[in-house]
């Protein structure tokens, strides 16, 4: 566990962060497509439900926008995100657990996701301080499982 920490401390020390309030945001190695289906094996492998991918680019090219490549993976766990809305029924407006993976002007893909943190101040969530820091462990572990080679 407290390597696990140390790497999760680690990983937002030394990353360039994308500026967006609430939003923590990793560079991945790959590209928008592999980044997803990374995260979605690594989502299922761990028990989690996938709910959904969109693939915002193919949507905007049918009604004739150019988009980069940019993917939302919506998922969650009842186990996990019940108790956040127990303690703030609000939390429910930004559950379940959403993933963003997208491509910048400069070709560079990113992986962004709703810092825990943030869905505290926002909800102003009490009571429930052990499961975000589960959860924000978790997140940070996706993330890294998704982007990284």
């Amino acid at each position: 566990m407290r390597t696990l920490l140390i790497a999760v401390m680690s990983l937002f020390i030394a990353l360039p962060a994308v500026a967006a309030e609430g939003l923590v945001s990793l560079p991945s190695q790959h590209s928008v497509s592999l980044t997803a289906d990374r995260l979605v094996s690594l989502l299922e492998s761990k028990g989690m439900t996938v709910f959904n991918r969109i693939d915002h680019a193919a949507a905007a090219q049918k009604v004739g926008v150019e988009l980069r490549p940019t993917t939302l993976v919506i998922f969650g766990n009842p186990k996990v995100g019940s108790p956040l809305m127990k303690c703030s029924q609000t939390t429910a407006i930004d559950l379940p657990q959403k993933a963003l993976i997208w491509q910048d002007e400069n070709q560079q893909v990113w992986f962004s996701y709703n810092d825990p943190t943030y869905l505290k101040d926002r909800h102003q969530i009490e009571g429930c301080d052990q499961n975000l820091k589960k959860i924000s462990a978790a997140l940070a572990n996706f993330a890294l499982g998704a982007t990284k080679k």
